[in-house]
């Protein structure tokens, strides 16, 4: 299973439009506070932009969503299901994304059996309510070196207000990539702000030993 190096948070289908247009190839659909309908309609028209640009989708929050339109998977908060919950729900083809803080978070959802880990906050975001502690780029090097040491190889994204610059050194600290909101959708051209962050990820990353 692939999981891309760059993925693209958004509760808008125009603004996955504008980044699936400028190459992003994985879309996670974040919606809050949204009755079922509303939301599982906004799910079928991201889905079919996803489609159409051969791009992963992924519901927050929600595995009775992505069951239901048969998305690629689903990213699940701290406070959401648990990951072994969805996955017998979802079974084994989905895709399960977990939410991380700590390594001691990232313990348990390797555990679990999870897909990939979006580790963060990098840095103060307004795009996600209850932040949790601020890691800051010592905080990212201190547990990817952890999760060496204890032999964990599931991707983990760095998350939370990061933006182009911050992408080399976020790599070099052994994350596969980064999850971003606000600096593609809020950016002048986001379909150009998608296409440089692209310039800074590695085309194909090595598989983890």
């Amino acid at each position: 299973m692939r999981i891309s190096n760059l993925q693209f948070i958004t509760d808008s289908p125009a603004q996955a439009e504008q980044a699936c247009a400028g190459g992003v190839r994985w879309v996670q659909l974040r919606v809050k506070n949204t009755p079922h309908t509303a939301w599982k309609q906004l799910a079928l028209n991201t889905q079919q932009i996803c489609r159409r640009y051969g791009a992963t989708l992924l519901i927050n929050d929600n595995p009775q969503i992505a069951q239901e339109i048969r998305a690629d998977g689903v990213h699940l908060g701290q406070q959401d299901m648990p990951p072994d919950d969805a996955r017998a729900i979802l079974g084994p083809d989905f895709i399960i994304g977990g939410t991380a803080n700590t390594f001691a978070d990232i313990e348990r959802l390797a555990a679990a059996g999870v897909d990939y880990i979006g580790l963060g906050p990098f840095r103060f975001t307004v795009t996600k309510e209850r932040l949790s502690p601020i890691l800051g780029l010592e905080g990212y090097a201190t547990i990817m070196a952890q999760c060496r040491a204890a032999g964990i190889t599931v991707p983990v994204v760095g998350i939370g207000g990061i933006t182009p610059a911050d992408v080399p050194s976020l790599l070099a600290t052994g994350l596969h990539g980064v999850a971003v909101s606000g600096a593609i959708s809020a950016a002048p051209e986001p379909q150009l702000a998608a296409a440089t962050f692209l310039t800074l990820l590695p085309t194909s990353l090595p598989t983890p030993q």
